[in-house]
């Protein structure tokens, strides 16, 4: 898998000193609260449990999956809700957790459903940023990280599935996804 790798952009430890400091950010901005923090499966799973385990409040999680990829490296921009959550989220506080902000197209896809299912307050959590690519403005309220116009892998996010656990973060080099 490392041979895959043109240049790590965020080694392990920049991620979990970064994860750390957002974790800080969230305590202090829900102090007293207990929100409802969402995963965006799969690729937010590695960023999401070193972030909850750096919360220092009580929170419920639950996971939703969605695609807009399909095995390729765009976005086709047709949201698919693969696995729904599992709680009721009228009167919730929610902090979506995403690991890539890109299109921004699944995002704001989802704030509009989990309003539309009575969600109280909607925070946004994103490990890494790529506003060169957004096709619809969303507002991110904790990112990790601007990240350019190349494709990333590790620490949870994918190539046809593959390179999610690395500890890092790199560019794939082109010749392993433009087969």
């Amino acid at each position: 898998m490392n041979q895959d790798i043109k240049t790590v952009l965020f080694s392990e430890e920049t991620l979990q000193t970064r994860v750390g400091e957002i974790a800080a950010q969230i305590t202090a901005d829900f102090k007293g609260n207990a929100p409802l923090v969402i995963g965006v499966l799969k690729g937010s799973f590695i960023f999401m449990a070193d972030l909850v385990r750096a919360i220092e409040f009580s929170c419920t999680l639950d996971f939703i999956a969605v695609s807009s990829y399909r095995s390729k490296t765009s976005s086709t921009g047709a949201v698919q809700i693969l696995k729904d959550l599992t709680v009721d989220l009228t009167g919730r506080d929610i902090i979506i957790i995403e690991d890539i902000l890109d299109t921004g197209l699944t995002l704001s896809y989802l704030m509009d459903l989990f309003k539309a299912r009575g969600a109280r307050s909607i925070r946004t959590c994103a490990l890494l940023d790529k506003p060169s690519r957004r096709k619809t403005e969303v507002t991110l309220d904790y990112v990790g990280f601007e990240v350019p116009n190349e494709f990333v892998v590790g620490y949870g996010l994918d190539f046809d599935q593959q390179y999610r656990n690395l500890p890092y973060i790199g560019i794939l080099h082109e010749h392993v996804y433009q087969k």
